[in-house]
């Protein structure tokens, strides 16, 4: 199958999400310099968010341009890629709204943790139906930056109901770990 609708349909998607998370943001009710203040703590998570949803945007295009075609394991997995991916506004509101709250934060962690769960799936999906030489399988190789990523994710989450804060650190860490796209791809791309 082509990947064309594929792609076309993620980035819908993707679009979608980041509209409705920017919809949570709402004008300040004052004029003062302090009312915008106390608007920060989404503000921040919002941001958060859309970097994340960035990352996966970024690392997902990477992904597709390295794959030539699809399955139906491969669309399924995209699916639920995509569906862990539409609970981020839900759980950033709520994040947002109780910011040092621990059950708020560990969904969060919980949320972001089975994002990267299900774009690991895609991506071995993926080199299933490529092969094992294929220049997608040879730029993952061990994937040791998707593998760190789930285990701080993993630590975020009992860290939540320690210490919130050290949560966010978590988050912070696994988005600067991937604020540049995925070259492995693109290496394995110029190869071929």
């Amino acid at each position: 199958m082509h990947k064309g609708r594929l792609e076309a349909f993620s980035d819908g998607v993707l679009a979608i999400l980041i509209t409705i998370m920017v919809l949570e943001l709402h004008v300040p009710k004052g004029q003062d310099l302090s009312d915008l203040l106390q608007a920060l703590p989404l503000i921040a998570v919002y941001a958060l968010s859309f970097i994340f949803l960035a990352i996966y945007w970024n690392n997902h295009h990477h992904m597709f341009q390295a794959a030539q075609r699809v399955s139906g394991g491969v669309l399924w997995s995209n699916a639920h890629l995509l569906f862990w991916l539409s609970l981020v506004p839900f759980t950033t509101a709520w994040m947002a709204q109780h910011a040092s709250a621990p059950w708020p934060v560990a969904a969060y962690g919980i949320n972001l943790l089975l994002c990267a769960i299900a774009y690991y799936v895609l991506s071995h999906r993926l080199i299933a139906h490529h092969g094992k030489e294929s220049p997608l399988a040879i730029a993952f190789g061990r994937d040791r930056k998707g593998k760190i990523s789930l285990l701080i994710y993993i630590v975020s989450i009992p860290l939540a109901f320690y210490r919130p804060a050290l949560s966010y650190a978590c988050f912070i860490a696994v988005a600067i770990i991937w604020l540049v796209p995925d070259r492995r791809i693109e290496r394995a791309l110029r190869i071929e």
